[in-house]
């Protein structure tokens, strides 16, 4: 395949060098001259493991040029990849000059093909880059996207310093599109590499760099805050860290990463307040544990936050406590979330058929009489008596009794905080973070 590559820097010589290498020919666009002649002379314009030979290589085989002339690299290909830079700004904002840059330059290049071109984006850019791109090139170009052209999101997942070994061992590869046959021209140049293709939504396409990064930030953190407190008390942190990383089934792992409510119960909280403690008493600081409860905090006031916003004084329950197939009352975030919607005035009835109120006993008797002196008088077993009693609902427990109940109710309002259901286009039921 003819495929043009608009920037040389990291991830675009790097992208050049093993297309070239997979049997594609590439032609390099860039605004640096320096570059252009270090690729026309079968050099790489960065220093990384392996591009050298791959460049040489791409050269001797004459498949591999670079050039200024954006119409001379549009004209002779047929998918133009765009790897300019998105400089961040000191706010966080990016600067997406030079990504609307190429885009205008590509729609001016295309008013003289009439050929459908497909244009993929694998810079790091924001959610909604995608369909801008598109506008501009519409605009420039007097054609019209889907029709005459495409836009692809195909964000890249290179570490300096490992990149090539990283672009043929991803562990997937992410395209999103409008447009089918866009999809399927992409996907065919990476049809070489042993890795599933995720096909998704561009506005998921665009923003996953974003989460993974920055929870690869917080992993970094997280290990060095475990790493002070360890050496603070005389443990290897390495060793600790090192059988941490052998729990597949939890610690390394989806589990406790999809989006929903608060967490709760005996365990979380407590072992999290216990390493802060030890933290306290050794003098040091852990910003990024410190402030897991207060996240989580907030994640109950946003909760409730959606049920006022409903307007409606009657409210149900449904899960008490804190997750389902228990009757542990424990920081259940329900019982907190429950305790604020009383003391504000709201009518609230629950359902929840693991607590039984004549057999809580103990420290989880304790906790609730504490919280929710009248549980008793607002619970019952029967959930279907708590949806007629209420104008709003609350899930709070992914359980089957609780499926499609929304749709069994349609006069209700659902608030679900676990993700009960995938389809979430019913007016009635809306997600706490989807």
């Amino acid at each position: 395949m003819n495929i043009s590559i608009f920037g040389l820097g990291y991830v675009g010589c790097v992208s050049l060098g093993c297309l070239a290498k997979n049997g594609h020919n590439l032609i390099g666009v860039d605004v640096n001259d320096n570059k252009i002649n270090q690729i026309n002379s079968g050099k790489p314009t960065i220093i990384e493991k392996g591009i050298k030979d791959i460049i040489m290589e791409a050269f001797d085989m004459g498949r591999i040029c670079a050039t200024r002339d954006c119409d001379f690299a549009i004209r002779s290909s047929e998918i133009s990849i765009i790897c300019v830079g998105t400089p961040s700004s000191s706010n966080g904002h990016l600067n997406l000059n030079y990504i609307f840059k190429v885009a205008s330059e590509i729609g001016e290049s295309l008013i003289k093909k009439d050929d459908f071109h497909v244009v993929v984006v694998r810079s790091t850019v924001l959610p909604g880059t995608n369909q801008k791109i598109g506008e501009i090139i519409e605009q420039k170009s007097g054609k019209e996207r889907n029709v005459d052209f495409a836009v692809v999101s195909n964000p890249e997942f290179l570490r300096e310093g490992t990149a090539v070994y990283d672009y043929y061992n991803p562990s997937f590869t992410v395209i999103g599109s409008d447009n089918e046959a866009a999809i399927a021209k992409v996907s065919s140049l990476y049809r070489e590499l042993d890795a599933p293709i995720e096909v998704t939504d561009v506005e998921i396409a665009e923003i996953i760099k974003y989460v993974s990064n920055s929870f690869h930030a917080l992993k970094v953190v997280f290990g060095n805050e475990v790493g002070n407190i360890c050496k603070k008390i005389g443990i290897d942190s390495h060793k600790v860290m090192k059988l941490f990383c052998k729990d597949r089934q939890l610690n390394i792992s989806p589990y406790y990463l999809m989006p929903g409510f608060a967490y709760g119960g005996s365990c979380l909280p407590k072992d999290l307040k216990g390493l802060r403690t030890i933290a306290h008493d050794n003098y040091l600081e852990v910003p990024v544990l410190s402030s897991i409860e207060r996240s989580n905090a907030l994640q109950i006031d946003h909760a409730y936050t959606m049920i006022t916003e409903k307007g409606s004084r009657k409210v149900g329950v449904l899960g008490l406590s804190f997750k389902a197939g228990t009757d542990d009352l424990r920081l259940s975030p329900a019982v907190e979330l429950v305790e604020k919607l009383i003391g504000k005035g709201f009518t609230v009835k629950i359902h929840d058929e693991n607590v039984n109120m004549a057999k809580i006993t103990g420290t989880n008797k304790d906790f609730i009489e504490k919280r929710i002196p009248h549980l008793s008088e607002i619970i019952t077993g029967n959930f279907e008596q708590v949806i007629n009693a209420s104008e709003v609902v609350v899930i709070t427990q992914k359980r089957d009794i609780y499926a499609d109940i929304w749709e069994r109710h349609s006069d209700k309002c659902f608030i679900d905080l676990v993700r009960i259901s995938e389809n979430h286009r019913n007016k009635n039921l809306e997600g706490i973070c989807w």
